[in-house]
């Protein structure tokens, strides 16, 4: 159940009597945030005001806590994810949260919550331009997909191989929001944004040899694109521009029904 459904049931009971107000009182003072343990404060108001849940950022966080913080969500969030969460640390959530999922690749866990049977409209075309480029890439298309977005993948796409990209150019048309995950020199997005039609999310990572500065350089590449219709996150930032490029979605969508008469 979501924040939403969970308000509306909450008023619906107190207004059948079912529920006193002083206990829909007590109720509503953790709707906001709720404190777990002494360590977090769950933002359970976050999906009302930005469309998205509270997500846990695994790294600083023990075992213990990550767990801790995720079953205090399982009834109030529409998906419970950590983020770059190590396989070691997984197994031992895991041995406390029975029911979490982990993407190994994309090192984010995420409880087995029931599918979403409404997809966001749109598409996420996702591309990356080495296999090395894989884990951030793999973080923004998990992160879309448990939000409920619709995601394509083409990997390895990179400007190496031109030809690769261009055998592929379907994957762009069919596209409403595109994210380009690429470390070296971080040119495939400048290339896609001269090919495509919709927004263009740059991905820099920290995949390159010592003068690319842990991804510093592909940053300052995509930053200075000469190619239009670009945005750029920060190096290995997959889970931003996942999160971007569904926001862009959804206000494309909450636009079209203001046009509907």
């Amino acid at each position: 159940m979501t924040q939403p459904d969970i308000l509306k049931s909450l008023l619906e009971s107190v207004s059948q009597g079912h529920v006193s107000p002083e206990d829909a009182l007590d109720k509503l003072k953790h709707l906001a945030y709720e404190p777990v343990g002494e360590f977090a404060k769950i933002d359970h108001h976050r999906a009302l005001r930005t469309g998205f849940p509270e997500v846990i950022w695994g790294p600083g966080k023990t075992p213990e806590q990550i767990a801790q913080i995720m079953e205090a969500m399982r009834d109030q969030a529409s998906v419970v994810m950590a983020t770059r969460i190590e396989a070691d640390v997984y197994d031992r959530i895991q041995a406390i949260v029975r029911d979490v999922t982990y993407y190994s690749t994309a090192k984010i866990c995420a409880l087995k919550q029931a599918p979403s049977t409404e997809l966001h409209p749109g598409t996420i075309g996702l591309l990356s331009a080495g296999t090395a480029d894989l884990p951030v890439a793999e973080e923004a298309a998990i992160t879309a997909e448990l939000c409920g977005f619709r995601v394509q993948r083409l990997w390895d796409v990179g400007v190496a191989g031109i030809h690769r990209l261009l055998s592929n150019v379907h994957v762009l048309a069919e596209a409403d929001v595109l994210i380009v995950v690429a470390g070296m020199e971080g040119a495939l997005p400048s290339v896609v944004a001269g090919l495509a039609n919709c927004p263009v999310i740059a991905v820099p990572t920290s995949v390159g040899y010592g003068a690319s500065f842990n991804g510093l350089s592909a940053l300052l590449t995509m930053l200075n694109s000469c190619a239009t219709g670009i945005g750029v996150v920060n190096i290995d930032n997959g889970f931003g521009a996942a999160m971007l490029a569904g926001q862009i979605l959804r206000t494309a969508t909450r636009l079209k029904l203001l046009e509907c008469p």
